[in-house]
């Protein structure tokens, strides 16, 4: 250091303290605290985590490559007696009855069970988070009384029997019927066409004993919407279906097989009136239908609000997926070495390729903050169901905040899986190293407790219809300033005063430009923009639908629903990038806030590059600004790359959870081996000349 001090002043700097230089530089780079993040991403049920982890390293759960549909529907259904075993499916459970109360502390440890094996996730999550929890939810005192001590005990398995054939995701028009007889005190249930069969049901195949049916509540000539029965499907002994029940089996499927999913319809099957779930709606013994919700409507989504659980741990099941497939991913391309772009003698290493970096840094970016996301998701489902926050508001912000997150996180961990699974080669797709497994498994995430795209246009909705709340009551001159104030707004971008603005302001310099755009305010403004100004567009073209014909209305709808999920889209990913921000504040190591903001901005500019089209049409971004924002990405890629192993480390999940050959540090192995026999080949001058360079030896000469 002294040489550095007493250089003089205009003298170049000589390679060796060139290299003390580099060295300090990166000595003095930050640094992830991995404990300490790992305990951050843990949340508020760290503990719980920490139990259903160590579970889930178990071999006695883990998924058996290779079985037959059958052997790994039996393996599955033994497995689900050892969570019962170790009490790891309790917890959402009544005290009373041995459960613990513990809603969000339920999720948490169930989510964790993804990477075991999915299929016995879902199984576990059948059993208990809907078949349970609908009894749970939807019944009664008596009823738990009755039945959930069976069901924690896996003595009554049992089914949630809610879509059928011809209705998935419209739960509203599902076709069965359970017609109240008051003569016999006594519900006929009945599915009257093939369409109305209950269909994917899982347990209905084989193990299920009883399901909760959703059919049409129909009592004195009058329809009350979907309800909730409790039906005994088969004989305990025999293991047969009951008379007037049949069904089939759903056969293998693209993934998931070791749920034994299957199809179940009803000819006049009569239960007693006691059956009926009856917390939001009740039947007397001569007919009379009750509710303590006067609205159909609102009952309706009030019981499926209930259920609401399914959609919460699958966004967490999907971000626990991803985490385990980047581990392996990331573990792998640090240590694989590909093409001597750079040396005659030494490959690169896969991780410090731009483009692998790009592929996989913007995804675990993503993956963070859908993680940060989750937990906030998590909390409020907790606040609502252990009833510390408990109000109608409440309850609609949650199946909200569920509705936006699940489609976005299920959508994103397919993409991981496959953009891991194709980062690691060939060597990716061989099931030892899951991805493709994994990705086959959690396919139906998508689609199923509610079809990612017509979630998004239930959050679309509710989107409009606060759009509308602003300004129901407001008077005639603040809408005015408001219309004048759009209009104005709507003036500046389409002529392009903001850009011309912007680009005086960046003085045509790509380094003020970059700096713009990773502040956070202005990535908050840019991704806050993008929704309002599409929901706001959406509205105006609305305007007066509900002064039309149900067709016309419908029609109208119809016409802007691609920029409405669009809307919906964009406001979960601006819920992300919000949750990420909020977390950074709980960071202490300065280190870690350090590389993790690095992180947050790749997440936030990776939004604005993908949909840059429209900052750029819409006048929200001058074209100076959006050429710097690819530009910053790549500089984001080098800053992140000295810490991505740390990022991944930080998850928590170990060898027993990722179960990834590729990343056990084998490969490192084989390139270790085989850098040292080249290297001891060369120098023992025995190694054949290669042609280029005696092509090149010979044209030099001739030179």
């Amino acid at each position: 250091m002294t040489e550095l001090v007493d250089r003089p002043a205009g003298r170049k700097q000589r390679p060796a303290a060139r290299a003390t230089t580099a060295r300090a530089a990166a000595d003095a780079r930050p640094a992830v605290d991995v404990a300490g993040l790992g305990e951050q991403l843990l949340g508020k049920w760290a503990e719980t985590r920490r139990q259903a982890r160590d579970l889930a390293a178990r071999p006695e759960l883990h998924k058996i490559e290779g079985l037959t549909h059958t052997e790994h529907r039996a393996r599955v259904s033994g497995q689900l007696k050892y969570l019962v075993e170790n009490e790891a499916v309790h917890r959402a459970f009544p005290e009373s009855l041995g459960g613990s109360d513990d809603h969000g502390g339920n999720i948490a440890g169930f989510e964790e069970l993804v990477v075991a094996d999915p299929s016995l996730q879902i199984k576990a999550g059948v059993q208990w988070g809907l078949f349970g929890s609908a009894v749970m939810h939807l019944g009664t005192a008596e009823h738990h009384a009755k039945w959930l001590p069976g069901i924690m005990s896996l003595e009554i398995p049992g089914c949630f029997a809610m879509t059928e054939t011809g209705h998935g995701s419209d739960v509203a028009s599902i076709a069965t019927t359970a017609t109240y007889d008051p003569a016999t005190e006594e519900f006929v249930v009945h599915t009257p066409f093939r369409a109305a069969w209950k269909d994917y049901i899982g347990n209905a195949a084989i193990d299920g004993l009883g399901a909760v049916v959703f059919a049409q509540l129909v009592t004195r000539g009058v329809n009350h919407g979907v309800h909730a029965f409790y039906v005994d499907l088969r004989d305990p002994d025999t293991r047969e279906f009951l008379p007037g029940i049949g069904g089939e089996d759903d056969g293998i499927k693209g993934g998931l097989n070791g749920i034994d999913n299957g199809r179940l319809h009803f000819t006049n099957v009569r239960i007693p009136r006691t059956n009926l779930l009856n917390r939001y709606g009740n039947v007397d013994a001569d007919g009379t239908y009750s509710s303590p919700i006067a609205s159909p409507g609102r009952r309706f989504f009030t019981m499926l609000g209930t259920l609401v659980q399914g959609r919460v741990s699958l966004d967490g099941a999907a971000v626990a997926a991803s985490k385990v497939a980047l581990k392996a991913a990331i573990q792998y391309a640090t240590e694989r070495r590909q093409f001597n772009a750079s040396s005659h003698t030494e490959e690169e290493v896969l991780l410090d390729y731009q483009r692998h970096q790009k592929r996989l840094f913007t995804r675990l970016a993503t993956t963070y903050a859908a993680g940060f996301a989750h937990e906030q998701l998590l909390q409020k489902f907790d606040d609502v169901f252990s009833g510390a926050h408990d109000t109608d508001e409440d309850r609609q912000d949650l199946e909200t905040l569920a509705a936006a997150l699940k489609p976005l996180s299920t959508w994103h961990a397919l993409d991981t899986l496959q953009e891991c699974r194709e980062a690691c080669g060939g060597a990716g797709f061989l099931i030892e190293n899951r991805f493709a497994s994994l990705r086959a498994d959690l396919d139906v995430y998508a689609t199923f407790e509610g079809d990612n795209t017509v979630l998004l246009q239930l959050v679309a909705k509710r989107l409009l219809a606060d759009y509308a709340k602003e300004f129901r009551s407001v008077d005639f001159g603040v809408l005015a300033r408001y219309v004048v104030g759009q209009a104005t707004g709507a003036a500046i971008h389409r002529t392009g005063l903001r850009q011309v603005a912007q680009f005086v302001a960046d003085t045509g310099s790509v380094q003020k430009a970059a700096i713009a755009l990773r502040d956070e305010e202005s990535q908050r403004a840019l991704l806050t923009d993008r929704v309002q100004a599409i929901v706001a567009e959406a509205a105006t073209a609305l305007k007066g639908t509900g002064r039309m014909s149900q067709e016309k209305g419908a029609a109208l709808f119809n016409r802007h629903q691609n920029e409405l999920i669009d809307a919906a889209q964009a406001h979960a990913e601006l819920l992300q990038w919000e949750a990420f921000t909020e977390a950074l504040r709980d960071v202490k190591d300065p280190g870690t806030r350090t590389v993790l903001t690095w992180l947050r901005d790749l997440f936030g500019l990776s939004l604005i590059e993908k949909n840059l089209s429209w900052y750029l049409m819409n006048g929200r971004l001058s074209m100076q600004r959006g050429r710097t924002v690819g530009e910053y990405i790549n500089r984001l890629l080098v800053k992140i790359r000295p810490h991505a192993v740390d990022l991944v480390d930080a998850f928590g999940y170990g060898e027993d959870h990722v179960r990834a050959a590729i990343a056990t540090g084998a490969e490192k192995e084989r390139q270790d081996h085989a850098r040292a026999y080249l290297r001891a080949q060369r120098a023992s001058g025995q190694a054949p000349v290669d042609e280029k360079v005696l092509l090149a030896r010979t044209a030099g000469h001739r030179n």
